[in-house]
């Protein structure tokens, strides 16, 4: 699987831009949702390749976002990572029973979110 297109999902702006930059620069189609109901819009409308997903936003969270995606035909195929600051292991773990396919703890260090992503292609 080539990955080209990622999905950023953030309800914080600086957030979804420092993500942005550091992925536009390694090559990568950036696009962002700030919503846990937008991602779900836009993984139907712009298939991306992979999905960065916060957890904790207004409205639908990251999880329920992730369920919801990982569990649609038209959908369940894009791999998601989950990218926040609920760093225990219990967050990991439900993360993960969501459909996540893996789960980075904020501040994501993006050398190893490159590599993360690297490792996927």
């Amino acid at each position: 699987m080539t990955i080209s297109k990622i999905l950023v999902v953030d309800d914080s702006p600086t957030e979804r831009l420092a993500l942005t930059e550091v992925l536009a620069r390694h090559g990568y189609h950036v696009i962002t949702a700030e919503s846990g109901e937008d991602a779900i819009a836009k993984s139907r409308t712009e298939k991306p390749d992979l999905i960065l997903m916060d957890v904790v936003m207004p409205g639908m969270n990251g999880y329920q976002a992730t369920r919801t995606i990982s569990r649609s035909d038209a959908t369940r195929r894009i791999p998601i990572i989950m990218c926040t600051s609920k760093g225990l292991e219990t967050d990991k773990i439900w993360g993960m029973r969501q459909g996540a396919y893996d789960y980075l703890v904020k501040p994501v260090d993006h050398a190893e979110l490159l590599a993360r992503i690297k490792a996927m292609d």
